[in-house]
């Protein structure tokens, strides 16, 4: 019997046909559709664990994930062979021989994710699943600078959603860049790990920053109270895209 390999996979989809990515039960899910496509592939009933369980309608430029196969596929040839086998809207862009201790989810050392709003008095007929549409006329420059308060490490319990079950709400920000170009306006957010809904409700915030129904030092105010009636809403799902997984550098190349 051929030994056990683990293959690291970069995987982007459109999330908005999918209750997330994690397996359901009676709902379709990213997991789900590349278990199904190895299965087909291998033969094999292989488990595919993602480095982020993005939720119902987050997309996905460079979600990472891995699997363990004793196929003789040559590991480079995965994505070709799984992207024959899988719906249009999921691809996997690469794929890879990882060390057999390599893991997806607890050897991420960052992750980047970025947040779309078409600020327009019209919503976009193109970019309806990728941008969450604001009519009122946002300030970005009042945004952008509020968002500076975020960077570095703080307790961020305010900016967990209810269900949160981290041990700890203490994380890191090393970047919160915001840049508006004509209609387009994009937030950038890195870090190690985020809390539930923690860039959704920065966005939301910041989106009320901008409207002017919060004051330009919310966010800090926040930090310090850690209060979640303190901030905005949640912004919509579909305006958020897992862009890049990080690991250590021997892990990544």
């Amino acid at each position: 019997m051929r030994e056990s390999r683990r293959i690291m996979l970069t995987v982007s989809y459109d999330g908005t046909a999918y209750a997330g990515w994690q397996r359901q039960l009676n709902a379709p899910s990213v997991q789900a559709a590349l278990e199904r496509a190895l299965l087909s592939l291998t033969g094999e009933a292989a488990a595919v664990t993602g480095a982020s369980r993005t939720d119902a309608g987050v997309h996905a430029l460079g979600q990472a994930a891995h699997f363990d196969t004793r196929s003789s596929i040559p590991a480079e040839k995965f994505s070709f062979a799984l992207n024959t086998r899988l719906p249009d809207d999921v691809r996997v862009v690469d794929a890879r021989l990882a060390a057999p201790d390599f893991h997806a989810r607890y050897g991420a050392r960052g992750k980047t994710y970025r947040y779309q709003i078409h600020n327009s008095p019209h919503a976009s007929a193109l970019y309806r699943h990728q941008r969450a549409h604001v009519i009122p006329t946002l300030d970005a420059a009042l945004m952008r600078n509020a968002g500076r308060d975020v960077l570095g490490e703080h307790d961020f319990r305010a900016f967990a959603a209810a269900g949160c079950e981290a041990k700890s709400t203490v994380r890191e920000i090393t970047e919160a860049g915001l840049r508006r170009d004509g209609e387009l306006i994009e937030l950038t957010v890195s870090g190690r790990s985020f809390l539930y809904n923690m860039v959704r409700i920065l966005a939301g915030s910041l989106i009320y920053i901008g409207m002017g129904k919060l004051p330009p030092d919310a966010l800090a105010a926040a930090l310090r109270s850690g209060n979640r009636l303190d901030l905005g809403f949640t912004a919509p799902a579909h305006g958020l895209t897992l862009m890049k997984v990080r690991y250590t550098a021997h892990e990544e190349n």
